[in-house]
């Protein structure tokens, strides 16, 4: 298949997870909640481990955001159930997002998410395993962000939350983000919006420093 673009509707699938067989869309909750879809390479590796125990610790964020999350490994659905108490144990969590086996690699191929990077970022039988992929997803299955790390580097999953937040306050004020934006910090006025329109949409008032920069708070 082509591969995915920002824009494009995420590919429904159906697949085994650590909570039971899902059909992806049906996650969604009847199209009323964002998704993050997540792949690690590899269960019983160290930077995963380190990964899905953050994921776990910081959870409560996501859901305060109206988002679910669910990993991804090409490993057997055993290994993954084994692997969640080590993950519980090491980083003083209780995981309790679902975790899809993937152990064809059906859906990890038609994400796009295996690794033609690292040589020993495969299983005993060569078989490339995923590089870290992330597909921030919203209600109505069209993919916002992706996001790819190799093997070898952690996440930074507060990063994630904050491009969470700035899709979520693009959307709701129809308003962009500049560098470094956190919630709370000003935020830039849509190119679409005139400026004399800005002045009557934006309350707490806009400042212009070029025709194409305008700032404002929402």
């Amino acid at each position: 298949m082509p591969s995915l673009r920002l824009g494009y509707k995420a590919p429904d699938f159906e697949a085994e997870t650590t909570q039971g067989p899902i059909k992806f869309y049906e996650f969604f909750e009847n199209n009323s909640k964002w998704v993050i879809l997540f792949s690690h390479p590899a269960d019983f590796t160290p930077v995963c481990t380190t990964e899905l125990g953050e994921v776990a610790r910081i959870q409560p964020e996501f859901e305060k955001r109206g988002v679910k999350v669910i990993g991804l490994s090409c490993n057997e659905l055993k290994s993954h159930e084994e692997w969640i108490s080590d993950i519980n144990e090491l980083s003083n969590v209780t995981l309790s997002f679902p975790i899809i086996a993937d152990p064809d690699r059906k859906v990890a191929t038609t994400y796009d998410m295996l690794d033609a990077l690292d040589a020993t970022n495969v299983d005993a039988k060569g078989i490339p395993f995923t590089v870290r992929s992330v597909f921030i997803i919203d209600p109505t299955h069209t993919i916002r962000t992706m996001l790819t790390y190799p093997a070898s580097t952690g996440r930074q999953f507060d990063e994630i939350l904050r491009i969470v937040d700035s899709l979520q306050t693009g959307d709701k004020y129809k308003v962009t983000t500049p560098a470094n934006w956190r919630p709370g910090d000003k935020v830039i006025v849509h190119p679409s919006i005139k400026t004399e329109d800005a002045h009557k949409i934006f309350e707490k008032g806009v400042d212009v420093k070029k025709p194409y920069l305008r700032f404002t708070q929402v």
